[in-house]
């Protein structure tokens, strides 16, 4: 019979949703629900001493951004705490772990003495068939796996191919520490057990310890889960992702301006292909999904390619759309607060005039949100340097001709201001682009907006003739 798809993420709540562990969960995601199956949340958090709540908080808000969905959880480890405790009393009867009574400084001294002689650092199994009653008095005593000593330990992996470890390479590693808490190596065991876990998606950052925990399965009698260990995600310079690249958490690119359709299409082709196709719907990628497609090379951050994307979906989206995106954005940005204090009826409803203009040029929602910036500044408006430089003396006595001109338009329509503006131009005998410049810079106080007389229409005649009047008076 064969077994329900099961998929999981597993991150450790000690900071925001990286960006390498967002395609895994997109992955992950995809890989689920391709198959009909279901797709786990679960919070590795047994490092108490770095573990938060707002790091927990912030995964859940960053996942349901990108909008993955999860079937169960989010599950806890600290809560289980009881059931990893059970299964090592198990092994412990069956004779597959046992209890190691060294100290920290005598496990120093041993691998001291053996990096002296040259030899990797391991544990050499002191404790592997010494009796409790030997234990110094007092002394607690962390929980190690009796692994096996000869032979090989094989992990048949979707995307790396059979690896093949040696195991007297490898060692009796921990799996309850002296405090009672459980290694990583276990809980996930455990959890992927418990949970019903057909399929481990990861970063090849854990291929070392798929050994490790296939030989607790192989302790426990329990089935091992297929296993695809993913290559990392690189920067441009080819090196591992790290700071030194910008932002590596997924709260960053939300804050930047990123639609979340955008980081699901740009992440799912970091390391996965499908023919030459470069834009997924969702309905697409789920379709499409499939292990066999990832890569062995790691991928490279680019973001000239993520803002051409980033660009190309926001043209996509419906005026309304976008104007929602840019709601939920403003708590996540830098003046984001003064704006949505402004968002009254009549402020949405210039924006959305405005927005087929807007998102023609824009490649993020900060730039959008930066390029409608002239709908809602106050009077008189704040020029910038060059929007300053544009308006000399002489465009002002230009534009105080051109205000009685638009002036006497009657129907307010960007046909009917272009008509009047080109007229005027060939009055003065100028190009339109002499009159449309300092026209743009006193009504957006900027020398780049969306076309002029788009403009004009969205601000209307009111508006926009007391802008031009602020700066023909000098204002």
């Amino acid at each position: 019979m064969t077994r329900r798809v099961r998929t999981r993420i597993a991150p450790s709540p000690t900071g925001f949703l990286h960006l390498g562990t967002a395609r895994t969960a997109l992955f992950s995601w995809a890989f689920a629900r391709h198959h009909g199956g279901d797709f786990v949340l679960r919070i590795e958090d047994t490092d108490e001493a770095r573990s938060t709540q707002d790091a927990v908080d912030q995964i859940v808000a960053a996942m349901k951004w990108l909008r993955l969905d999860w079937d169960d959880g989010p599950f806890f480890q600290m809560q289980r705490l009881d059931r990893y405790r059970e299964v090592i009393a198990k092994m412990l009867i069956e004779g597959t772990a046992y209890r190691c009574y060294c100290s920290p400084e005598e496990l120093d001294a041993m691998r001291e003495a053996q990096r002296a002689r040259g030899d990797k650092p391991r544990y050499d199994g002191r404790w592997r068939d010494r009796d409790p009653s030997e234990a110094p008095p007092g002394m607690k005593s962390a929980i190690r796996l009796k692994a096996p000593i000869t032979g090989e330990t094989v992990i048949e992996d979707h995307v790396q191919g059979r690896v093949v470890f040696q195991n007297e390479n490898l060692d009796d590693f921990v799996l309850l520490r002296s405090d009672g808490t459980p290694t990583y190596m276990l809980a996930v065991v455990v959890d992927d057990h418990d949970m019903g876990i057909t399929h481990v998606i990861r970063g090849d950052d854990h291929l070392a310890n798929a050994p490790r925990q296939k030989q607790i399965y192989d302790a426990m009698g329990w089935t091992v889960p297929q296993m695809a260990h993913i290559p990392l995600i690189h920067g441009p310079d080819g090196a591992k992702l790290s700071k030194r690249h910008g932002a590596l958490g997924v709260e960053a690119y939300r804050a930047m301006g990123y639609l979340p359709v955008t980081m699901r299409n740009y992440l799912a082709r970091l390391g996965w292909s499908h023919g030459d196709q470069e834009i997924f719907s969702t309905e697409e990628l789920i379709a499409a999904f499939d292990l066999a497609q990832v890569g062995r090379s790691p991928a490279r951050l680019d973001l000239a390619r993520l803002d051409n994307l980033n660009g190309h979906y926001i043209r996509k989206c419906s005026d309304s759309e976008l104007l929602v995106e840019i709601e939920r954005i403003l708590p996540h940005i830098a003046g984001g607060q003064e704006l949505a204090a402004k968002l009254a009826p009549e402020l949405r409803q210039r924006l959305l005039a405005a927005m087929p203009g807007l998102k023609e040029r824009a490649k993020t929602l900060i730039e959008l949100i930066e390029g409608a910036r002239y709908l809602w500044s106050e009077r008189p408006l704040q020029l910038d340097e060059k929007a300053a430089g544009v308006l000399t003396a002489e465009a002002r006595v230009l534009l105080r001709e051109l205000t009685d001109d638009l002036g006497a338009v009657d129907a307010w329509t960007a046909g009917a201001t272009e008509q009047a503006v080109r007229a005027f131009a060939e009055r003065k005998d100028t190009k339109l682009a002499n009159v449309a410049q300092p026209l743009r810079a006193a009504l957006t106080g900027r020398t780049t907006s969306p076309p002029i007389f788009d403009v004009l229409a969205v601000l209307g005649r009111n508006e926009s003739l007391a802008r031009l009047r602020d700066q023909v008076q000098g204002r």
